[in-house]
């Protein structure tokens, strides 16, 4: 079951540059014996803010801009389960002046076709009034680590 996202393309494994393990959960599957849809966005969540920590955009409270999600969707190509081996991987589609769009393709095994793929729109706003904030150009230099 292999159908293209809604750019009209479906990316293998090779194309995401930053990729991580991720444990399934027994909690993970639902009544129809697979991971539910819901856990695949909390994957794709975790993976995108493990990315930002890990390059020291991320950095809590000392961060002078809050990213919100403000688009997400997901294509479901084939089921998995637990206790599945899954790997996620990231790319950076587009960057905006506040904005990032974010593509994550979620693997089952060493699989290099997806199980799913979906994507993540983060604007990036200031903390107190939530009106969109630029990125600075050091922010966009280390996106180009995941084009």
């Amino acid at each position: 079951m292999n159908r293209p996202n809604s750019h009209g393309v479906t990316h293998l494994r090779s194309a995401y540059p930053y990729c991580i393990p991720i444990t399934t959960r027994w909690m993970d599957n639902d009544v129809y014996g697979h991971v539910n849809n819901v856990i695949y966005y909390a994957w794709m969540d975790t993976i995108v803010n493990q990315w930002l920590i890990e390059n020291k955009v991320l950095k809590s409270a000392q961060n002078p801009w809050v990213g919100l999600v403000a688009h997400s969707e997901c294509n479901y190509f084939g089921p998995l389960a637990y206790p599945e081996a899954v790997v996620a991987g990231l790319k950076v589609v587009h960057v905006g002046n506040s904005s990032v769009h974010y593509e994550i393709g979620i693997f089952k095994g060493d699989q290099e076709q997806p199980s799913a793929q979906g994507k993540f729109v983060h604007v990036y706003v200031d903390p107190v009034s939530h009106r969109p904030s630029a990125l600075t150009d050091a922010f966009k230099q280390t996106l180009e680590k995941l084009r």
